[in-house]
């Protein structure tokens, strides 16, 4: 170890242990992680207390590091692919995907341009062309490219859509978005330089979905006040409650108005895999462009968004630049150099995940596992409704489900039943017994789950529905609550 240090090097022997030792720990967190507590708890002082130290200048055992990290580090970090793991949206992940992101990783695959890795480039694009044929965008025309997350993705959308829309002078330009688009979505727009006022964030209707009338309303407004519309976000699958816009009519609108259509479904656009989906997902295929997070619900390891364009010509137009350090590498027109495409120069492999678990389960498996987590969401809306305890706020969508602890025969008010789901989310964490956290809907405080886990069972739900109930019940002792 100390004389191949300065080379930052291992024996190959070494090597082989330590790489063993880490695939050892990865299946066995795989095969275990379901008896493991899913939350990670810990203070800033508690975490300095165990890891806060000076960049030490001596080398240590390559083994004690590791375990070191299995012992102190894996352990302090919430479990997203845990079966109890409903908040937020979770991450599955799958373990060929796992193994391919340390491949890409052990060669340092750089694919950002063609010549420096064909073969990488290569399989972006035939993988962008599976996800063109899956959304039903133009397979010739149309392009894409893949990258850290839908944020990202979002950001490179809105950047084109400028481009091809405002060119050069945008100082006029205005772009609309619902109440319930996601927060990444606002950062972009901030990122890329838009005022508040630039900003039209239409109010949804009672089912949370983009109001064709009001963004009509404001359109026409807007125009007659001298400015200019250019982009419309919608989304198909909000963070919320799942729900999907009027897609069909938003692209007729947008159509008729000469102003780019984005669809943000870094949530759920992966759901047109199953039957159900597809049919909530009509008029997918009529966007500009489309956001999609692989590392969602087409299950992959986090980092992997990807943006979709019915024209690939947007993207290179909007993102080419010719400096001279690159001119040996530009390829001829059928090679993509994907630094020409987005934001990145320096890109790490990320088709190689989303091929190789492709090719090794069949699409077949993840319309099976996308379908099974619609299904269970609407099983668990099934169990709610026929309890006295819970209350459905929100019906099952794109498996996402909305409800609160209200119980039949208790005289609670409003600020009341906040108080207790509020009570219940954070005594559920606290637990570590899993992660159930609230969002509002209409005003209300509600519990929310997210079940894209195809590990997750309905047994898994049932076992935190009865913790939740406990916790309701323990409130209500305290406070005395009477029928």
């Amino acid at each position: 170890m100390k004389k191949d240090a300065a080379k930052l090097e291992l024996s190959e022997e070494a090597m082989r242990t330590y790489g063993y030792q880490i695939v050892d720990a990865i299946v066995d967190h795989h095969h275990t992680q379901k008896d493991k507590l899913p939350v990670a708890l810990g203070s800033r002082e508690e975490m300095d207390s165990i890891f806060l130290e000076e960049a030490p200048e001596s080398p240590m055992d390559a083994s004690e590091v590791l375990q070191f990290v299995l012992d102190k580090v894996m352990t302090n970090s919430t479990l997203v692919s845990h079966p109890k793991m409903y908040s937020f949206v979770p991450g599955p992940s799958n373990y060929v995907s796992v193994m391919a992101d340390a491949l890409a990783t052990g060669f340092n695959v750089f694919s950002g341009g063609w010549v420096t890795s064909p073969s990488a480039s290569e399989l972006e694009i035939i993988t962008v062309q599976w996800l063109l044929k899956i959304f039903g965008f133009p397979q010739k025309k149309g392009g894409g490219i893949f990258t850290s997350g839908g944020s990202m993705a979002n950001l490179t959308a809105l950047a084109t859509a400028r481009r091809v829309k405002c060119g050069q002078n945008f100082s006029k330009a205005i772009i609309y978005l619902s109440d319930q688009a996601h927060s990444s979505n606002i950062k972009a727009i901030r990122v890329l330089g838009f005022k508040k006022d630039q900003i039209r964030i239409i109010p949804t209707d009672l089912e949370f979905k983009f109001s064709i009338n009001k963004l009509k309303s404001c359109i026409s407004k807007d125009r007659l006040e001298g400015l200019q519309p250019f982009c419309v976000i919608a989304s198909s699958g909000t963070t919320n409650t799942g729900t999907v816009d009027p897609l069909k009519e938003l692209g007729k609108v947008c159509k008729q108005e000469d102003i780019w259509f984005h669809i943000d479904g870094a949530y759920g656009a992966a759901a047109i895999l199953s039957p159900k989906g597809k049919q909530l997902l009509k008029g997918i295929n009529k966007a500009d462009s489309l956001t999609i997070d692989p590392h969602k619900w087409m299950f992959q390891p986090y980092e992997m968004g990807c943006l979709l364009v019915r024209n690939h010509k947007h993207l290179s137009h909007t993102f080419t630049e010719k400096p001279e350090y690159l001119r040996d590498i530009e390829g001829n027109t059928s090679e993509i150099n994907f630094y020409d495409h987005g934001i990145q120069l320096t890109r790490r492999f990320r088709a190689l995940k989303f091929y190789m678990s492709i090719k090794t389960f069949g699409l077949s498996a993840f319309r099976e596992a996308i379908g099974y987590g619609i299904d269970l969401a609407e099983k668990v809306e099934a169990i709610l409704r026929r309890s006295k305890s819970w209350e459905v706020v929100f019906p099952a969508t794109m498996a996402i489900i909305n409800f609160r602890f209200n119980p039949i025969g208790k005289s609670l008010s409003e600020e009341e039943l906040d108080e207790i789901n509020q009570y219940v989310s954070a005594k559920v964490v606290a637990s570590r017994e899993a992660l159930l956290v609230t969002t509002i809907l209409q005003g209300q405080v509600v519990l929310r789950m997210c079940l894209i886990n195809p590990r997750t069972r309905l047994e898994d739900v049932k076992d935190t529905l009865n913790l939740c109930r406990k916790f309701a019940n323990e409130f209500l002792e305290k406070k005395k609550v009477v029928s």
